[in-house]
């Protein structure tokens, strides 16, 4: 059974594309509301869903929040493959920045994974939003990703980065 995200209160919750702007526990400059660092946000359920959801070919939608936790679980599932030839975190931080570093697409863009996921962006303001949260939550998602990828000593943890092998909803990720 697909494990779904816990955010299904949409009520009063800005949405981009469709795609709502979670909250938080983030210290990168971005879109998303601020989070109280006690609780979890939608990057701890995809960080620890990923290895239960990943295993999934379909994946029913109950929420908008299901939308950007597939969107994360694919995410940490290309960040994974980067990590895989890095065998120190060092190397991993490096791989994670430059993936960082790469354009983020929105709806309707090529190397957008999910064509139909979201709704086309009715402006280019509503792009922009969407682009910069995107941006913000995966530079969030990859540095909480390096300290479970990593043990503390900084050695690979082979019991995640095995699931870089797996496919997610069977999409091939370059």
């Amino acid at each position: 059974m697909v494990y779904h995200s816990s955010f299904v209160d949409e009520e009063g919750m800005t949405k981009a594309c469709g795609c709502p702007l979670l909250p938080l526990k983030s210290h990168i400059k971005g879109p998303a509301p601020a989070s109280d660092q006690d609780r979890t946000d939608i990057v701890d359920e995809a960080i620890t869903f990923f290895r239960a959801n990943v295993f999934f070919r379909n994946f029913d939608i109950k929420s908008s929040a299901d939308k950007l936790l597939i969107y994360l679980t694919l995410y940490i599932n290309v960040a994974l493959k980067r990590l895989e030839g890095c065998r120190t975190l060092a190397e991993g931080t490096k791989a994670i920045i430059n993936l960082g570093l790469e354009k983020v697409p929105v709806p309707g863009e090529p190397g957008f994974p999910f064509p139909g996921l979201f709704p086309l962006p009715q402006s280019q303001k509503e792009a922009e939003l969407l682009r910069n949260y995107l941006k913000q939550i995966r530079e969030e998602t990859s540095g909480r990703l390096l300290s479970v990828a990593y043990r503390p000593n900084g050695t690979p943890n082979k019991w995640w980065l095995a699931f870089a092998k797996r496919k997610f909803m069977n999409v091939i990720v370059p």
